[in-house]
């Protein structure tokens, strides 16, 4: 009786995208919000001590266009997905730009699991691929903490039997 050869995608093969976390909205509002109270105190402190006039228009301008760009948080973090195909990691990303990029299993030198505070409280981290091409270097964002380890080492695994043929 011959022996069943072990499956050659121990990961299981997406159909469709995996998204992120609709929690990862939260990160990203809560960065921008940081990023603007911070670049409009600065223009405040600035007027208020240096009486630059155009500081306060400055101020006002960034706080319009983080306004306008937080509105789109929701659905830019919608654009996020993910999806394993037989032999490499596909990524996309992206409203108006759109981003997609294919990371061979047999060319992942570095799958990292990384957690920024607000992310932490939310249970989230992202996961980030590095090859030895620096531009197909991937960080998917807003997965949830158990998903991202459990991929993690899947994905070492995986990217470990691949690189044996080379």
């Amino acid at each position: 009786m011959p022996e069943h050869a072990a499956p050659e995608h121990p990961v299981p093969i997406d159909e469709d995208w995996r998204r992120v976390s609709p929690k990862y909205v939260v990160v990203e509002v809560v960065g921008s919000l940081v990023g603007t109270v911070i670049f409009v105190a600065a223009l405040l402190v600035a007027y208020f001590w240096f009486d630059w006039w155009w500081a306060v228009w400055a101020a006002v301008a960034i706080g319009v266009v983080s306004i306008i760009t937080i509105a789109f948080e929701p659905r830019r973090v919608r654009s996020i997905g993910y999806r394993l195909r037989a032999d490499d990691l596909l990524f996309r990303r992206g409203i108006m730009y759109q981003r997609q990029v294919a990371v061979p299993y047999g060319r992942m030198q570095l799958v990292d699991v990384t957690r920024g505070p607000v992310a932490r409280a939310l249970g989230l981290a992202d996961l980030k691929f590095v090859t030895a091409a620096a531009a197909t270097a991937v960080t998917v964002p807003g997965l949830p903490l158990d998903d991202a380890e459990r991929l993690r080492d899947e994905l070492v695994a995986l990217a470990e039997t691949r690189r044996a043929g080379l």
